[in-house]
């Protein structure tokens, strides 16, 4: 019998994945492949990440970001990827429209998941993090693995499904039940998550 849980379940962290793009995205094509309304859904990222700031909820901002020689992408390009988000960049800059602090936690990552050879670990940890909802993208490539190793390692996992945006409408529906298959309520509005911010804030 499946176990519903709250949307937070004891303390939250609200994870931004890569919204990047610097000032503004270039007319030239990505080496990744975006859904057609991708930047659209980044745009309710600010709202969630005001109201998490009101609210004493800790943010996590994450970067892709590749070495120009290409030296860390190991097997990453062997799929439907072309080179992409090269350190020095724009385009590899965050999006300024996050607001992203001075003393903000802010990670870079050389991988897809947001746990692999970084110190997001150690950060959630001292945090006392119980609950990881998660915005950005891919839905299909860094928010979904990022969500199976925070579900590995016992995590409450939840993605807000209009603030996260995949490489195809296809691979981004099923990600998202992909996910709800390991955790019940692991899908979430955005609307649903600044309510639960707004009931958090003062625990």
């Amino acid at each position: 019998m499946t176990h519903q849980r709250e949307l937070i379940e004891g303390t939250p962290v609200l994870v931004v994945i890569d919204i990047q793009g610097g000032e503004e995205r270039s007319d030239e094509p990505s080496g990744i492949p975006l859904m057609p309304d991708y930047d659209e859904r980044m745009q309710l990222a600010p709202v969630l990440i005001e109201k998490a700031r009101e609210c004493d909820v800790p943010i996590v901002f994450f970067q892709e970001a590749h070495r120009r020689d290409l030296v860390d992408f190991g097997r990453e390009l062997d799929g439907a990827e072309g080179v992409h988000l090269l350190e020095g960049d724009p385009g590899t800059a965050l999006a300024p429209m996050l607001g992203v602090r001075p003393d903000d936690y802010f990670i870079r990552k050389r991988r897809y998941s947001c746990f692999f050879g970084t110190e997001f670990e150690i950060l959630l940890k001292g945090l006392k993090a119980d609950t990881l909802i998660l915005i950005g993208g891919h839905t299909d490539v860094c928010v979904h693995y990022t969500f199976v190793d925070g579900h590995q390692h016992d995590y409450f996992c939840r993605v807000v499904e209009d603030c996260v945006a995949g490489s195809s409408l296809e691979a981004h529906e099923a990600a998202l039940r992909a996910m709800e298959y390991l955790q019940t309520g692991a899908r979430r509005q955005a609307k649903e998550v600044l309510a639960a911010f707004g009931a958090y804030q003062g625990k």
